[in-house]
């Protein structure tokens, strides 16, 4: 298992590319709550996919989940912190939150 500590510095501008896929929340609670389901289930894969113009041809290794995963969220000053303990890979993580939050994210360690 890997321990990731993020945080969003602007969480209203923690929004993907696309707001079909992106965060939606505000508050530090409702942030880790689908960054958990985003990593927990298929559901943000399977809207991503369905998204491409090839969906058969989107790897497998990019729609695994981790039913284990957990994800905390604070709320520090304006700025929130995620702590994220998962088995998924750092590049599937890196995918998820950038569908997420675009790159308004921080990776500040990794255990």
């Amino acid at each position: 298992m890997t321990t990731y500590y993020i945080s969003l510095p602007d969480p209203a501008k923690a929004r993907g590319n696309d707001t079909a896929l992106s965060f939606h929340s505000q508050g530090a609670q409702g942030f880790a709550e689908e960054l958990q389901a985003a990593l927990t289930s298929t559901a943000l894969f399977d809207k991503w996919k369905a998204k491409q113009n090839d969906p058969d041809a989107v790897p497998a290794q990019w729609g695994v989940t981790d039913p284990s995963a957990t994800v905390s969220g604070t709320q520090d000053d304006l700025r929130i912190n995620l702590q994220v303990t998962t088995s998924i890979n750092g590049d599937v993580f890196r995918q998820r939150m950038g569908l997420l939050a675009g790159h308004h994210w921080e990776l500040r360690e990794v255990r």
